[in-house]
């Protein structure tokens, strides 16, 4: 019996003429579609006059039952067009568990190229375009958001973030927070829309700026990575780095205890040493 492939279809973001030949194919030719929300993809469908499609909803929600029901489908020999409301499935997406639901299940998954926000944004930031990593939402959770970004301190590569106009002045701050006044960032909104607009500028001066306009549009934010080289330093110079970071922490609203844990992993120095040079000095 013949085995149907999910095809991971990548939708506009913005311009709808972004939409490929192969991927207008590939919704022609396949049994059925899931989509993130079916309203939305019968728009899409409409506007690019493509035929309609038995359609199946998949969301964060329904995302386990949805998964068994399409995976059947496919098993039977249907073939399947997974879309989101706008750019590639499975990335920062629940696509990414219908994916490895295919794979335990032996199920051919073929990519559609398209518009992906976060390599876009890349490509325009200016910043380093080598090495990056995605870290798509931060958390809402004070906690876990404080824990994200502490733990990419020593990142070097480029990253990037997806953030929520309304949230956007609180993400801004506690990247300052984190990461200095003068980290490099781009913050590129409304990619390939009529008001597209990517701005550079340092962590302090994107707070300032967005303290006095408001944020409007989806946001890519891209984060120069940790350029800071503390290698060649004797062990007396590292440990003043170590101190002066603790105090900016320290400054920042957290505890002794906190910081020099987070610095001494970051610098390579050792807690009990570092805490007591810092107890001495800074209490």
């Amino acid at each position: 019996m013949n085995i149907g492939t999910l095809y991971l279809v990548a939708t506009p973001i913005g311009n709808l003429g972004d939409f490929s030949p192969r991927a207008r194919q590939i919704m022609c030719d396949v049994d059925f579609i899931a989509a993130e929300d079916t309203r939305v993809t019968k728009k899409l469908l409409n506007a690019l006059d493509l035929p309609s499609k038995p359609m199946i909803s998949y969301f964060e929600h329904n995302r386990r039952e949805r998964g068994e029901e399409i995976v059947k489908k496919l098993l039977g020999g249907e073939n399947c067009a997974l879309v989101t409301d706008a750019g590639t499935p499975a990335i920062s997406d629940p696509g990414e568990d219908l994916v490895a639901l295919c794979a335990e299940n032996n199920i051919p998954v073929q990519s559609i190229p398209g518009c992906c926000a976060a390599v876009c944004a890349l490509a325009v930031s200016g910043l380093p375009t080598g090495r990056w990593c995605f870290e798509g939402f931060l958390s809402v959770n004070k906690k876990a958001r404080k824990e994200h970004l502490d733990s990419l301190l020593s990142e070097k590569r480029t990253m990037i973030f997806y953030e929520a106009p309304h949230k956007l002045r609180q993400t801004l701050h506690d990247m300052r927070l984190a990461f200095g006044d003068d980290r490099k960032i781009a913050m590129c909104r409304e990619i390939t829309k009529i008001h597209e607009e990517s701005l550079r500028m340092t962590l302090s001066e994107a707070e300032e700026y967005y303290t006095e306009n408001s944020p409007r549009g989806e946001y890519v934010l891209v984060l120069e990575g940790n350029t800071e080289t503390i290698t060649d330093v004797s062990d007396e110079e590292r440990m003043e780095i170590a101190i002066s970071a603790v105090q900016k922490r320290i400054e920042s609203g957290e505890t002794l205890k906190d910081a020099v844990k987070l610095v001494s992993a970051d610098i390579g120095v050792k807690k009990n040493a570092l805490y007591k040079e810092a107890l001495n000095r800074l209490s």
